[in-house]
């Protein structure tokens, strides 16, 4: 793990903020020259503590409004299921994240969907298809209530 100061996790917390902030509003805002700024910035980014860029899209602007929270259940833990099922799980472009999980499920996914019609094709042409599964149950959100992307640094 990266030794983090003050300044470091300044920096972090307004990258999170906005990622595409310039070098030189962001040494402003944190009162470093732009080229401090900048050694600092490149040193957090080939750190494991960056985990990248990205732009966050609204899955009621693309069409996909609706999320569904899927419990997958396996016929055996072993590691060649494990490792069969999870490949699968990439390949479905509508699953945006998928845990390993204790308890009931083995899995717990978040699939995106249009509507049930939409879901039901993503039931048929993935879920139940991917390899040992034993169980699947899903649940619809009604509505998102919270939802973050920073850290607290």
């Amino acid at each position: 793990m990266i030794s983090l100061d003050k300044t470091d996790r300044k920096i972090l917390n307004l990258l999170q903020a906005d990622g595409r902030m310039t070098n030189a509003e962001l040494a402003e805002r944190i009162n470093l020259s732009p080229s401090a700024c900048l050694r600092r910035v490149q040193r957090l980014e080939k750190s494991e503590i960056n985990a990248g860029y990205v732009m966050l899209i609204s899955q009621e602007a693309v069409g996909k409004p609706t999320s569904i929270f899927v419990e997958i259940s396996l016929n055996t833990q072993s590691e060649e299921s494990l490792d069969a099922f999870e490949a699968a799980v990439r390949t479905c472009p509508e699953i945006m994240e998928c845990f390993l999980m204790s308890g009931d499920s083995d899995y717990l996914i978040r699939v995106v969907a249009a509507d049930t019609r939409d879901f039901e094709r993503i039931h048929k042409q993935y879920l139940s298809r991917f390899p040992g599964v034993a169980r699947i149950q899903s649940n619809f959100a009604l509505r998102t209530v919270c939802r973050k992307t920073a850290l607290q640094i």
